[in-house]
């Protein structure tokens, strides 16, 4: 595969994950008001509904299974670093592209493979909430799981195609390239070599 077919994938799949984070982070506000909401007529009004609980519980599971694709472009998930931050730009493409193809795909392809027969079974049967006044769509928020295994993958893809392009750049020699600021320049490296 040509680097510049590799350059226009990452391209096109961190164009959409920037564009689901940021309107996936809006849910974030959602699941505010209406836990104030739920907290203020429940204790203030002695009211409450099901379905209302449930909304919290439904937008904050789509932040976050949507949200980790998002949090994958921007290297903002949980890292071990006790070596990492001291390797040039080239190891860390190494460590990332292999942590990708090695670690990350295959849980992606594995929480899909076991997620079939559940979601499936929840489509078949239009599940809806086992609490009286709930909410009918509970296959919805099931099918987050396939959504979660979709966008991670095209993200994990991405940030393959990425570290690829670092790897096979001859002038990313690493020594300029370290210290803290690691995300920083390799997202500047990734928009020179983009």
């Amino acid at each position: 595969m040509k680097l510049d077919a590799v350059r226009r994938f990452v391209s096109l799949v961190d164009v959409f994950t920037e564009y689901t984070g940021k309107l996936i982070a809006w849910l974030t506000i959602v699941v505010v008001v209406l836990t104030f909401a739920i907290v203020l007529l429940r204790y203030g009004f002695n009211l409450g509904w099901i379905a209302m609980q449930e909304m919290v519980l439904y937008a904050h599971g789509a932040v976050f299974m949507l949200g980790a694709a998002f949090t994958l472009k921007h290297d903002a998930h949980v890292r071990v670093d006790i070596f990492y931050q001291q390797f040039s730009i080239k190891q860390k493409a190494w460590v990332n592209l292999l942590g990708t193809i090695f670690l990350l795909l295959p849980v992606c392809l594995f929480v899909f493979y076991v997620s079939i027969d559940y979601v499936l079974l929840s489509w078949q049967l239009l599940e809806s909430s086992k609490e009286p006044g709930g909410l009918p769509a509970v296959y919805l928020n099931k099918t987050l799981i396939w959504l979660l295994v979709l966008t991670l993958t095209l993200q994990g893809l991405a940030e393959v195609g990425r570290n690829w392009l670092i790897i096979c750049d001859q002038n990313a020699n690493g020594a300029d390239h370290q210290g803290d600021a690691d995300r920083h320049n390799h997202s500047a490296a990734n928009k020179e070599l983009l």
